[in-house]
């Protein structure tokens, strides 16, 4: 018997999917073009024997704190999946060697962020206690089927609550950019410092539109929750869904790669294998990029709205990732930082927004803003005894390389892998300036470029981690297209999921758990 649902694709959005609907005792396939499952969810020994990285993805904060983490938890938690965690999620580290960190502890934060500049420990406090008053109705918005009864009755009760003037007040301070609330909030430059990077990881800038309310969402969340890993590393996480799936009768298949959607009649008969394999359905969750879906898996259905919004539709900045295998733990030279999960180098709202500009231009930032991870000092599995490992994200790469900002690197348009390895010792030269003898303690390296991203994942166009560029246009009932309605369209059978869908990128699965809730789970 064939399955109930294929699920083309084995990132998050479609391992929530293929879990909750197997739950419910339907029958899944979710097929994997590549030899492994799990999307951005990879942990390799990339450097050495002994060394396991999250090679992309690797903080789980969004699905432990979703409604797909909550519904899914206990029952991966019976396949071996467990979180790890510090007091210590984020902190910024500026040029200069001074450092802010944040806590898992409010009050600890308020009297920190007051010793910076007065006042703002306590503008903090109202910050995340604002995100934690609006709770039910923010992450409503932000996770929700926006195109449903639901959120139009919560949007009336808002109404109701607010009144209509008070709620499109709300509304207008929501679309608020980063700088714009860090400038008008905070007093201290290391406060500004520590929450400008985080925008970058919503796929967004300073100046972009939102970007300050995504900032408050953000501080409230690695504040009450902070920035957990999963133990073994992010495959572990992607071998505990595969567990459960099937356990309840489900499979995943690698190296099976969807060359069509079967449509006849306007709806989903089944899907066809590069190989020529043809496997009937009547339902298909389809987690990739626009361009894939419309431009290879739908090319013989006529769809011209879609289609025509496919080719219009725009990607993000690239992302680059570096990893180390270090002989023992880094000794920071400014100290606090030992047992922080994420540390960003940069000096503030200008240097976050000059980096991202410049590769958004196709340039390769002077001085990229950096998040290291420390993964070895919340799961020690991570590597041997007394060792170390290090993953370094650069959230602003250029998807093409049109040149080097500082005027140092040769370019020719591509990412060679001569120009990876020269961005990447410009990363390690700041790195090096802020670790104790970071030379001697460095055993090996390696680097992804966006290109290598990209090749990796076909749905990481240009080395965009983020599904496409997260701006307004691009975003909530915008997304993928303006004319989109919760991941459904005119074929029958068909559901749009993963990052270029609502609620967008991240770890949370909310595209996924959306999906299987409106498929009866």
């Amino acid at each position: 018997m064939g399955p109930d649902h294929v699920i083309i694709g084995s990132g998050i959005n479609a391992l929530v999917a293929g879990a909750m609907l197997a739950l419910k005792g339907e029958r899944v396939l979710l097929l994997e073009r590549e030899p492994v499952a799990g999307g951005c969810l990879r942990t390799e020994e990339i450097t050495l024997p002994g060394f396991r990285h999250d090679v992309m993805a690797a903080t789980w904060v969004l699905f432990m704190t979703s409604p797909a983490g909550a519904a899914l938890g206990p029952h991966l938690a019976r396949h071996g999946f467990d979180y790890c965690h510090t007091p210590h999620p984020t902190a910024v580290l500026r040029p200069d060697g001074s450092a802010l960190v944040l806590t898992t502890d409010r009050a600890k934060n308020i009297a920190a962020f007051n010793a910076r500049a007065a006042g703002d420990g306590d503008a903090h406090a109202r910050d995340v206690g604002a995100v934690e008053a609006d709770a039910p109705f923010l992450f409503a918005l932000l996770g929700g089927a926006l195109w449903s009864w639901p959120t139009a009755k919560l949007l009336w009760a808002q109404v109701r609550k607010r009144g209509l003037r008070g709620l499109a007040a709300w509304f207008g301070r929501a679309l608020v950019p980063a700088r714009g609330w860090l400038e008008t909030t905070y007093a201290s430059a290391d406060v500004r410092a520590l929450y400008a990077p985080w925008v970058l990881h919503c796929g967004l800038t300073p100046e972009s539109t939102y970007s300050g309310q995504m900032g408050k969402v953000i501080a409230f969340a690695l504040e009450a929750a902070g920035a957990p890993v999963v133990k073994g590393g992010s495959g572990a996480g992607v071998a505990a869904f595969r567990a459960l799936i099937e356990e309840k009768g489900g499979e995943i298949r690698c190296g099976a790669d969807v060359d069509r959607i079967i449509v006849k009649d306007g709806r989903v008969r089944g899907v066809v294998l590069v190989s020529g394999e043809e496997i009937a359905c009547g339902s298909v969750l389809a987690s990739v990029a626009p361009g894939q879906l419309q431009g290879r898996l739908l090319r013989d259905v006529n769809l011209p709205e879609d289609q025509a919004a496919a080719r219009a539709f725009r990607h993000g900045r690239g992302n680059f990732q570096l990893h180390y295998a270090l002989d023992r733990h880094p000794e920071w030279l400014t100290d606090g930082l030992d047992d922080v999960a994420l540390i960003h180098l940069a000096d503030g709202i200008d240097s976050v927004s000059k980096a991202s500009n410049e590769a958004e231009r196709g340039m390769l930032p002077a001085v990229p803003t950096i998040c290291v991870g420390q993964p070895h000092r919340l799961d020690p599995s991570r590597c041997p005894d007394g060792k170390a490992v290090l993953w370094l994200q650069i959230p602003d790469a250029p998807r093409v390389v049109k040149g080097d900002a500082a005027g140092e690197i040769a370019t020719d348009g591509t990412w060679s892998e001569a120009v990876r390895e020269a961005f990447a010792d410009r990363i390690e030269g700041i790195l090096r300036r802020h670790i104790r003898d970071f030379d001697a303690i460095k055993l090996a390296r390696r680097a992804y470029s966006p290109a290598d991203l990209e090749a990796m994942n076909v749905n990481l166009v240009g080395g965009d981690p983020y599904g496409g560029l997260c701006s307004i246009d691009q975003f909530f009932i915008f997304r993928p297209f303006a004319h989109s309605t919760n991941g459904t369209g005119l074929v029958r059978g068909l559901r749009h999921i993963g990052a270029s869908t609502h609620p967008g990128p991240g770890l949370g699965g909310g595209s996924g758990f959306l999906a299987a809730k409106g498929l009866g789970a």
